[in-house]
């Protein structure tokens, strides 16, 4: 087993996946605190490095894409110090950073681990219940709904939606950003069908975020453990149902009702008369029983009856 402990966290691998525990010393982000201990699959890493630095250098894993559900909605959002993928390694345990990279290099190699892009999330995600808070709301997730209450200073738009409760069939996405100088950011819910983009202050479906350490660290834990529950963006579709065959028409599928026999057209009714005839020659002529004229003439008026 190789082991790495460092002010951010320690980290173990034991040839089947990364335990990470985070630090609890003052200074380690509150996001690693609150994610708490997770273990990291081999399956989900695409690489792992060390970059030395003159007093500190870092240790990363690189994950493969789809794989972590929180670097799924943060998009490179967060920074080196809540990234809980990385830990800062002194000088002095360069070499156990380095021993660590070897050893995991190896496995990845052995268990020939690919590299590309995940269809199905290989890592669970923060654990709920959860509860985080922006500016102007307050986000709850218990594992199936997510509710939204305002605060006092939320804007009249949001104010006159008044609080927000989506299930999770109700939501094609999250969207999380960190504020970039002036501009908020936002934990964003999206409902299926959701197209207008409105401004964070003003969107009903958005908390706005300003700054990091104080609150975004909490929204993106939680935008992560609703997205952890959504449909995954890469899995393969579900196979397409055959065209349901067309509804048929009572009317078209019932046979027809019996009714009263059409009437024989004209042509048909001297083809008759001259049939009684014959059969009636043939009869008096001894060429036809009784019996036999009798059905035979019952036969022909049948078939005149039936049109047929």
């Amino acid at each position: 087993m190789a082991e790495l402990m460092a002010r951010d966290g320690t980290w173990s691998f034991d040839g089947e996946g990364i335990r990470i525990v985070p630090g609890r010393e003052r200074g380690v982000h509150k996001l690693r605190q609150d994610l708490g201990e997770f273990t990291v699959p081999l399956t989900a890493l695409a690489g792992i490095a060390h970059e030395p630095g003159r007093k500190v250098g870092r240790l990363r894993l690189r994950l493969r894409d789809g794989a972590d559900p929180l670097l799924q909605v943060t998009g490179g959002g967060l920074s080196d110090d809540a990234n809980p993928y990385q830990v800062a390694v002194e000088a002095a345990r360069v070499d156990v950073a380095e021993y660590f990279v070897d050893a995991v290099r190896q496995a990845l190699l052995l268990e020939q681990v690919p590299d590309g892009p995940c269809d199905r999330y290989l890592l669970p995600g923060p654990s709920v219940p959860l509860t985080a808070a922006g500016v102007d709301g307050v986000a709850t997730f218990d594992g199936e709904r997510v509710r939204v209450e305002w605060r006092w200073n939320t804007s009249e738009t949001k104010r006159q939606w008044g609080p927000r409760d989506y299930a999770l069939t109700d939501l094609e996405a999250v969207e999380w950003r960190p504020s970039a100088g002036l501009e908020s950011g936002f934990l964003r819910f999206r409902p299926h069908g959701a197209k207008e983009r409105l401004k964070p202050e003003h969107d009903p479906n958005s908390i706005e975020l300003w700054g990091f350490k104080k609150e975004s660290g909490t929204t993106a834990l939680l935008a992560a453990a609703v997205t952890a529950r959504l449909p995954h963006p890469s899995a393969p579709a579900a196979p397409a149902l055959p065209p349901a065959a067309p509804a048929v028409p009572a009317a078209a599928s019932a046979p027809p009702a019996a009714g009263p026999p059409a009437a024989a057209p004209a042509d048909d009714h001297d083809a008759l008369l001259r049939r009684l005839r014959e059969l009636g020659e043939l009869h008096r002529e001894g060429i036809l029983t009784d019996e036999e004229f009798t059905a035979t003439k019952a036969a022909v008026l049948r078939r005149f009856d039936t049109g047929g």
